[in-house]
């Protein structure tokens, strides 16, 4: 039998349970005496299909037996038979996402949905939403993909490894969209609610807290940001997981780089890359091995051909992981960059229009990046006049962003860009918007105090 028969049975409504009992019974057209027989009394059977006694779990598999139904119908349960359906279709939505045909992904789960409806499967029903939500965002519906997980952080009742998972999405949603504020508010709650339940020591744990590291380095609270991911990397070692390890190697690297250490964030990464191999996480696979690849172009000299090949197998990788448009847009901005700076102007132009279209506004940065790289492209040709265009569609592009320290390297680029092709007053704008994003203010003089 089932061992969630017991568990249950034991939540099962009594009178519901007498009630399909007698129906089944009588459907067979058996009297009581001929259901009970050495089972048990007839008076005893009487008091179960009343509602008066629960029976125990042997005595309800026999009597499944000898009605010709199945337990979970008795119980008022879905089928094995169904509760196997149910778990495969999962399985193949999981499947698709992972190999990148989230079309796929979403037909496999409206059939699990479609059967859920009229079914007791509470545990599922979770990873359902959590599948759903991601094909959501592998589509584009990045709106309706926070809106799922938010529904499932907001509930008391989601499972303590799915509201981890949720987390993590939600979180690097918002960060990637640039709502640093709500990465970290939602971040930081989902963990509250993990150290209660004990589970911030896992790898799902680990991973959620070095993403709030993540967010947190990005709005500027470097110090705070770098506590968490060296909390996390004390976790994760004492876990002795890959997975674990990794991220928080991988997000370790990530810090070192924003900070200008390229030299000591090349080893972490290649650490946690090596790390990551060992697991069956292809996503987060090829991100890493895209993240490495644009450190390694950050090396003085470049390193082109091993950026090249960590960004090509990050591609190929790509097209049968679960990877994001924002994802793919960061690789093929990697690329773009190695063949300019490799000389192959054509191909690095024909990389950055992929860049735009896949990213179709979602990943603002890398497009203002892009941009940026297209100027640069321009610019080596002699066509001043174009590259200035391109410069300036990138302060558009990147204005949306806001006061964030990701942008503001990129703030300083184009500073010194726009005043190369002439544009002294963009020039001087773009310096004041990457003071801002590095959390720098102008001083109220005393002057201005006086005459105020």
């Amino acid at each position: 039998m089932d061992s969630r028969h017991a568990e249950v049975l034991a939540q099962t409504d009594r009178t519901a349970l007498g009630r399909r009992l007698r129906s089944a019974r009588l459907a067979r057209g058996l009297t009581q005496g001929e259901v009970a027989t050495d089972l048990m009394s007839v008076a005893y059977l009487s008091r179960i299909e009343t509602g008066h006694r629960r029976p125990t779990v042997t005595a309800l598999g026999v009597l499944s037996e000898r009605l010709g139904v199945t337990v979970e119908s008795l119980l008022g349960v879905a089928d094995r038979r169904v509760v196997d359906e149910i778990r495969l279709a999962l399985d193949y939505a999981e499947l698709s996402l992972e190999s990148g045909q989230p079309g796929d992904a979403e037909q496999h789960l409206e059939a699990a949905l479609d059967q859920m409806a009229s079914a007791r499967i509470d545990d599922m029903r979770d990873r359902a939403r959590l599948l759903h939500a991601r094909a959501l965002e592998a589509t584009k519906q990045v709106d309706d993909a926070i809106l799922e997980l938010e529904a499932l952080i907001e509930e008391q009742r989601t499972d303590g490894l799915t509201l981890i998972k949720a987390g993590i999405a939600l979180s690097r949603i918002y960060r990637e969209t640039g709502d640093l504020g709500r990465a970290i508010a939602c971040g930081e709650r989902v963990m509250a609610r993990v150290e209660e339940a004990g589970l911030d020591a896992s790898d799902e744990g680990v991973q959620l807290a070095v993403t709030v590291a993540a967010a947190h380095f990005e709005r500027g609270d470097t110090s705070h940001a770098v506590r968490l991911c060296r909390k996390a990397i004390t976790k994760a070692e004492s876990l002795g997981s890959p997975m674990a390890r990794a991220s928080a190697y991988w997000n370790a690297s990530v810090m070192q780089a924003n900070r200008g250490d390229v030299v000591a964030a090349v080893p972490l990464a290649e650490r946690a890359l090596a790390l990551l191999s060992e697991g069956q996480d292809a996503r987060n696979l090829a991100r890493l091995r895209t993240e490495v690849g644009r450190l390694q172009l950050e090396l003085d000299p470049p390193a082109l051909a091993e950026a090249r090949d960590n960004l090509q197998q990050a591609a190929l990788e790509m097209e049968w992981s679960s990877a994001s448009p924002v994802d793919r847009a960061w690789t093929l901005l990697g690329l773009a960059r190695v063949s300019f700076l490799g000389g192959d102007l054509d191909e690095s132009r024909e990389l950055l229009s992929q860049v735009h279209t896949t990213a179709d506004g979602h990943a603002p940065l890398a497009e203002a990046e892009a941009l940026t790289l297209e100027g640069r492209t321009l610019a080596a040709e002699g066509r001043s006049d174009l590259a200035a265009a391109a410069y300036q569609r990138a302060v558009l592009r990147l204005s949306a962003i806001g006061a964030d320290q990701s942008a503001a390297q990129l703030w300083f680029d184009l500073a010194d860009l726009l005043g190369g092709v002439g544009l002294t007053e963009e020039s001087l704008d773009a310096y004041r918007r990457a003071a801002v994003s590095t959390g720098l203010r102008a001083r109220v003089s005393t002057h201005t105090l006086a005459r105020s």
